[in-house]
């Protein structure tokens, strides 16, 4: 996978992502970025990534991990979490579900491709958006902000050369920094934040 870094803004290009299993071995998910860098699936603190689901059946388990799931691809799944039916049949609309309860799927028409958006809810806090046209993006001291194109290529504005995105190309942003985001198709924009200041922020 090519990164690059400037004025700091890390570029992750998706050619090279490899592929790889998932913790219960039902698919395939390809890393896009994850905090502490090199963590495995124990030891993240977020986690973000494509997962491609090509067979119904479970998903893995990850105690005390907060999960919002994105259908980025095909006709969509019928979930139940815990018990509850969720039915994800539409496209570039964040989904948030607890990782740690027992979750089923059952694919609706053929194979899909998600993006998966995972934190430790006792450290991160995460919130996922997509966007569609043009959105100001301020990320302030201690956050750090992940840009995704989904659908369609997406420039992140900013003083100087604009980032130019192809799909499924992504932007680690970290604070403090403003910049701009423009697309005619969808871009994730999922931001993260120590548990304790977004705590701060609400009470």
């Amino acid at each position: 996978m090519d990164a690059t870094t400037a004025d700091g803004i890390q570029v992750l290009r998706a050619a090279g992502r490899p592929a790889t299993v998932w913790k219960n071995g039902g698919g395939v998910t390809r890393e896009i970025a994850a905090r502490p860098e090199g963590a495995g699936m124990d030891d993240f603190a977020w986690r973000v990534s494509l997962a491609e689901v090509a067979a119904d059946g479970p998903f893995s388990a990850f105690p005390g991990i907060g999960r919002t799931l994105t259908l980025a691809e095909g006709a969509g799944m019928d979930l139940a979490v815990a018990g509850v039916r969720r039915l994800v049949d539409e496209r570039f609309v964040p989904q948030d579900f607890p990782g740690d309860e027992p979750t089923d799927c059952r694919l609706l028409s053929g194979p899909v491709v998600n993006f998966n958006v995972m934190y430790r809810r006792d450290a991160v806090q995460a919130h996922t958006a997509v966007v569609r046209g043009r959105a100001a993006l301020a990320v302030p001291p201690g956050e750090t902000l992940l840009v995704v194109a989904l659908d369609g290529p997406v420039v992140l504005e900013r003083p100087g050369d604009p980032v130019e995105l192809g799909p499924y190309d992504a932007a680690l942003v970290t604070g403090p920094r403003d910049c701009r985001v423009r697309t005619a198709g969808f871009a994730a924009v999922v931001r993260f934040a120590a548990a304790a200041v977004r705590a701060e922020e609400t009470a």
